[in-house]
């Protein structure tokens, strides 16, 4: 079976604040450490008031800091955003800090709307175009530094960070194969190109002095509870910002409501079909037979878990039942 891993968003509830969002990451990854999940990725999102991991390098220090031997990093950091010597640096750091723990995810997207990049960046020339020549430049900063070398990551320099490239599309798929660096496909909310990008990705890799052959890690909305119909109310809060995300009004996470999915036009049933198409929902018996098949179809090495639950016990319990439902299709593998 597939390593599994864990994605959170630091979902802020609708009626809870950002502190308290920090804190259940942090509790949400010990629950993970223990039970034997591969990662902890935060990621970079801005501008979005149900999201409390915008500062991504910070909450990875947290949640490293209050664990002690799960991996933790960025799914992803959005490269466009920064300049890759302050990556470098914030990454290094970390990886000082935790040796050995540190993933660092790249991503080309804003991870926001355009406003809000344009704040973020200052000068939009450079962006998603330079994003390759960008990659490239934050491992060489990783590299032991030469002689000659006049500017420098320190920290960073000689550390031990493990890069991945991010992507919702084919561009990820052939720059990760070109540079032989592991992949993630964003397959829990943009699953359209998925077998394709696999496919490219799995072709064309060339093999690298990080990576010898294919890592292929796809993302996986999973919401596992005692019972079907219990698992459906709880995934209906994600449906719901998804809809209000699309349809312009991004705000905290919803409570959940009964029957949500009826309450909606074609368009939007439409909408959320495609984009929550790579969604495992149901008892454990259910997600036994989804993750199975999801894993039997796709061939992924590695799926970074997300769950946008509202209420916190109920998913630190989710990846509890995963856990233990994974756990079974090793032994019976």
């Amino acid at each position: 079976m597939a390593t599994l891993s864990v994605l959170d968003l630091s979902p802020v509830p609708e009626g809870s604040t950002v502190a308290q969002s920090l804190k259940n990451t942090l509790d949400l990854a010990r629950h993970a450490e223990r039970l034997g999940y591969h990662r902890y990725w935060l990621a970079e999102h801005h501008n979005m008031p149900g999201i409390a991991s915008a500062a991504t390098s910070v909450v990875i220090g947290h949640v490293a800091a209050g664990t002690s031997t799960i991996r933790v990093g960025a799914g992803g950091i959005m490269l466009p955003n920064h300049a890759p010597l302050i990556i470098a640096e914030q990454f290094g750091t970390l990886a000082a800090l935790h040796p050995g723990r540190i993933d660092l995810g790249l991503g080309r997207a804003p991870g926001t709307d355009m406003l809000t990049a344009r704040a973020l960046r200052r000068n939009m020339e450079a962006g998603v175009d330079t994003f390759p020549q960008d990659v490239i430049e934050l491992m060489n900063y990783f590299a032991p530094a030469e002689p000659s070398q006049r500017v420098r990551a320190v920290p960073g320099e000689g550390e031990q960070v493990e890069v991945w490239v991010l992507g919702s599309s084919t561009y990820g798929a052939q720059l990760a194969a070109m540079l032989g660096l592991p992949y993630a496909f964003a397959s829990h909310f943009a699953p359209a190109e998925l077998e394709h990008a696999i496919d490219i990705y799995r072709s064309r890799f060339q093999p690298s002095e990080r990576l010898s052959k294919p890592r292929l890690m796809l993302g996986l909305n999973v919401v596992a509870a005692d019972t079907d119909a219990e698992a459906e109310l709880h995934f209906s809060s994600l449906q719901q910002a998804f809809v209000n995300l699309r349809s312009g009004r991004p705000g905290k996470l919803p409570a959940p409501v009964e029957n949500y999915a009826a309450t909606l036009d074609p368009m939007a049933k439409g909408m959320l079909a495609s984009a929550l198409s790579c969604a495992i929902v149901g008892s454990p018996a259910s997600v036994k037979s989804g993750l199975d098949a999801f894993v039997n179809r796709t061939g992924a090495d590695e799926l970074m878990v997300t769950a946008q639950v509202f209420d916190h016990a109920a998913r630190v319990k989710s990846f509890e039942i995963l856990a233990e439902v994974n756990q079974s299709l090793s032994k019976a593998a």
